[in-house]
């Protein structure tokens, strides 16, 4: 429930200027005597809703999306030992090979390791769990 209650924060704040605009505009013709006719305003609260929903559908699963760049975008990924880590060795990740540093025990060549950190440049890894 706090997700929810979060994202629908988060779409409000989105669409605040636009929603502030629209009710000044109305408020600018309303103190200038124009009248606005119901199905205008209607027609105009519809529009404004379906922003609201299509925003919401497209904002909201960017939010959510695991962040693939950076240090967060490596851990979690799997590479193939190529220099035993004893604990240092190297690894490949996605065809570029990095140092790495085994968390624990020693890896031979050729087993999968999986990403958990990263200090600098060396990645913290492990046996990939079977």
């Amino acid at each position: 429930m706090k997700r929810t209650v979060k994202d629908w924060l988060v779409i409000l704040v989105v669409l605040l200027d636009e929603v502030i605009v629209v009710a000044l505009v109305f408020l600018a013709l309303w103190l200038l005597g124009v009248e606005i006719p119901l199905p205008v305003i209607i027609v105009t609260a519809l529009l404004l809703g379906g922003i609201i929903f299509i925003t919401y559908k497209l904002v909201i699963p960017a939010l959510h999306k695991k962040r693939i760049t950076g240090s967060d975008g490596m851990i979690g990924l799997e590479g193939t030992v190529i220099e035993p880590l004893t604990p240092v060795g190297a690894v490949r990740v996605e065809g570029e090979n990095w140092k790495a540093k085994s968390v624990g025990e020693n890896i031979a060549v050729g087993e999968e390791v999986e990403i958990l950190g990263l200090d600098g440049l060396t990645l913290r890894v492990s046996r990939k769990s079977q």
